[in-house]
């Protein structure tokens, strides 16, 4: 097993927070977001709500905290065969992300603008504004690369994970096994959405409790390290 190169505590804790502040995000976004027929009224008012707002900010803080977890792995790695394995998962992440959150923040500001438009109006019609940009051939694969590359960074993320020898093999398993499916999930109903965040939410909690003991572990050595040294006779 190769040893990780002592990498500060602080900053790999930071990495745990950020991983599971990401995934509560996930969960408050499945489950705070309402959901209607979105060429109706009813539609409309849900995009103009403050649910539509604070699902899909946390959506998007969440995919830019997830990366931030990936690269106090790729340092807690650091020196060993897996760094650049991490690596490659926070700049893949960074950029899966940043695709991904292009397509949310219109949604959260373009459909609100468009949502409040049509309920003052009291006219559905505007809606298809709304649906025209969203399925948009260009925005929509926009989206979709920046969901794959999320969905790649996070296996990247868990084969350093997993041949790391220093974390727990399956921590990162079960919340890559969910990103690669984030694309899919939008199709769910939504009570199967709201688990779908739940479970994130736990993957996430799981991953980011490795990476916390993981660092608690790698400095006790050089504590105790300090103590022998400090207690050892001089030398005459």
């Amino acid at each position: 097993m190769t040893t990780p190169h002592v990498y500060p505590d602080h900053r790999t804790r930071m990495g745990a927070i950020a991983l599971a502040i990401a995934g509560l995000l996930f969960a408050v976004y499945e489950i705070a977001a309402p959901r209607a027929d979105e060429t109706t009224l009813d539609g409309a008012a849900s995009w103009a709500s403050a649910g539509w707002s604070i699902a899909h900010i946390s959506a998007i803080v969440g995919l830019i905290l997830i990366p931030l977890g990936y690269g106090a792995i790729r340092g807690f790695l650091d020196g060993t065969p897996q760094e650049r394995t991490a690596h490659l998962a926070a700049v893949i992440g960074y950029i899966g992300s940043g695709l991904t959150i292009s397509y949310y923040g219109a949604e959260v500001y373009g459909l609100k603008a468009i949502g409040e438009r049509a309920v003052a109006d009291g006219d559905a019609s505007l809606t298809d504004v709304g649906n025209d940009f969203r399925l948009d051939p260009t925005a929509m694969t926009v989206f979709a690369i920046g969901l794959l590359l999320v969905a790649v960074a996070a296996v990247l993320a868990s084969i350093a994970v997993w041949r790391s020898g220093s974390l727990p093999r399956w921590s990162a398993v079960p919340l890559a096994a969910l990103l690669v499916t984030m694309l899919p999930q939008f199709f769910l109903p939504q009570a199967a959405r709201i688990v779908w965040g739940v479970l994130v939410a736990v993957a996430a909690l799981w991953l980011a409790a490795a990476l916390w003991r993981a660092a608690e572990g790698a400095s006790r050595p050089q504590a105790s390290r300090k103590v022998t040294v400090l207690s050892s006779p001089t030398d005459a």
